[in-house]
């Protein structure tokens, strides 16, 4: 009975996450039979839940959206990506720090012993690495307000200052993807019948509209990867001490994918684009782009061509001494 009562529980924890599963997907995330999890499903419709079945193609078993989950209950890997999401949050969003640390005490509290052991294991003080380029924190209400419009296709109106000169756009809002600490949007720009990867942090919102859309399938079916190659994403160089550029050899979206976050790619030709960044020194800079491991061109400023001179003197004087 016991084996039986934890089944149920972590089903009903499976399908609380929102998907859509068929029985045999179900059964072989709970090592049981189709048959076993259709049992379970009707004992959980006899406590109350509302288990929908979804025919069709991509069919299967779901949560009804009037359902409620019980107390929280996390296994030991779910109470650490818990207790590390909540404290590590604030790193990428702005005025959410109190309610991120509430929530977590909340959490703690609905938990019971063994999973509140787990999670109150692990206290998470997040830092500032130079190497990953991090920008800083953007407004919790900002995502907030995107998410609503993406969750119910609602059209988005909003001012964008990733142009040239601030611009009012109307977006139909598909996806948000946090990259190298960098929040983007990606939507379709109807009036320009073109995709967008947009800065999150450049977009100030208007009143809702209200208007629907009907999702689009995003470009290379993956709202992740059409952000990491598209150049043109509202990037600005980030404030460092030195700062240049240089053309590379490489086609632009295989550099904007590579690009240390805080960096802009511009594209020049199909074999080749303007690499902008910066960092702590001018050998750093340099070094950063010998990364590509391509030819470089029209490098700008002196400075920057003197630091690769300098770093091409040092690696033939090692050589040397090595040979």
């Amino acid at each position: 009975m016991t084996a039986t009562s934890a089944r149920t529980l972590k089903l009903l924890s499976i399908l609380g996450v929102g998907a859509t599963l068929t029985a045999g997907e179900l059964a072989t995330r709970l090592g049981t039979s189709a048959r076993t999890v259709r049992r379970d499903i009707d004992t959980l419709r006899e406590l109350g839940y509302e288990i929908e079945a979804v025919r069709g193609a991509g069919g299967g078993y779901r949560l009804g959206r009037a359902t409620r989950l019980p107390p929280v209950v996390f296994d030991e890997e779910q109470a650490v990506a818990a207790a590390v999401a909540l404290q590590t949050v604030p790193t990428i969003l702005s005025g959410i720090r109190e309610n991120a640390a509430r929530a977590l005490s909340t959490l703690r509290q609905a938990m019971p012993a063994r999973s509140r052991v787990n999670a109150e294991a692990f206290t998470v003080s997040a830092a500032r690495n130079y190497w990953e380029f991090p920008a800083a924190p953007i407004d919790a209400e900002i995502v907030r307000v995107i998410g609503g419009a993406i969750n119910r296709q609602h059209i988005v109106r909003a001012d964008y200052t990733g142009e040239d000169e601030p611009t009012t756009l109307t977006l139909e809002p598909h996806d948000l993807v946090v990259w190298a600490a960098r929040w983007y949007l990606v939507a379709f720009q109807p009036d320009a019948d073109r995709w967008r990867a947009m800065r999150i942090d450049r977009l100030e919102p208007r009143m809702p509209t209200g208007r629907t859309f009907d999702r689009r399938d995003v470009p290379h079916g993956d709202p992740v990867a059409f952000v990491m190659t598209t150049h043109d994403r509202g990037d600005t160089p980030a404030e460092w001490p030195c700062r240049g550029s240089a053309l590379i050899a490489l086609p632009t979206p295989v550099v904007a994918r590579f690009a240390p976050g805080g960096s802009t790619v511009e594209h020049h030709t199909d074999s080749d684009c303007r690499l902008t960044l910066g960092a702590w020194s001018w050998a750093g800079l340099a070094g950063l782009l010998l990364t590509f491991d391509a030819d470089l061109m029209d490098i700008e400023p002196a400075e920057l061509r003197k630091a690769l001179s300098s770093l091409r003197t040092r690696i033939d004087e090692g050589l040397g001494r090595s040979g």
